[in-house]
């Protein structure tokens, strides 16, 4: 059925406007795009530096520990509780730097920092990396600053 109103058809009218809405909307559309910052469409991945480390007699030591522990957002005696006990030695902050008793290698770290960082950093809800932990009486929870989400972790 056609409903002719002054020389249209209601269906070409019809289109017509939907055409022009879609049109509207990719306008606006481009228009907003243009107007977001550049910072917005750069995809950075998130990295972990990797431990940069060396033996002398019995202890080994990681030179970039601070860097690590600032790039995955914690703090540094968090870090430091958790590599002592994966690796079942007594270990010290000195600076920017982790001392450990005993002989580790490059990767084993490497290993350990990344258990670190998929245990206590990444959110497991969005995958994301802003999160931080939080401590509410005795027990601790990731939250993530991305999507809100809450989650318990075991303490150290």
């Amino acid at each position: 059925m056609v409903i002719f109103k002054g020389g249209f058809s209601y269906k070409r009218v019809k289109s017509w406007g939907l055409n022009f809405m879609r049109e509207d909307y990719e306008k606006l559309l481009k228009r907003a795009h243009s107007q977001l910052p550049r910072e917005v469409f750069e995809h950075k991945r998130f990295e972990v530096p990797k431990a940069r480390s060396g033996t002398i007699g019995m202890r080994t030591y990681i030179v970039n520990y601070k860097d690590i522990a600032d790039a995955l957002n914690r703090d540094p005696q968090h870090l430091l509780r958790y590599l002592s006990r994966e690796m079942a030695t007594a270990g010290t902050v000195d600076g920017v730097r982790a001392i450990f008793q005993g002989k580790f290698r490059n990767d084993a770290l490497d290993r350990l920092i990344q258990r670190y960082v998929e245990e206590f950093v990444i959110c497991p809800v969005c995958k994301g990396p802003d999160t931080k932990i939080v401590k509410e009486r005795r027990l601790s929870f990731l939250q993530c600053e991305a999507c809100g989400a809450k989650s318990s972790i075991r303490t150290i």
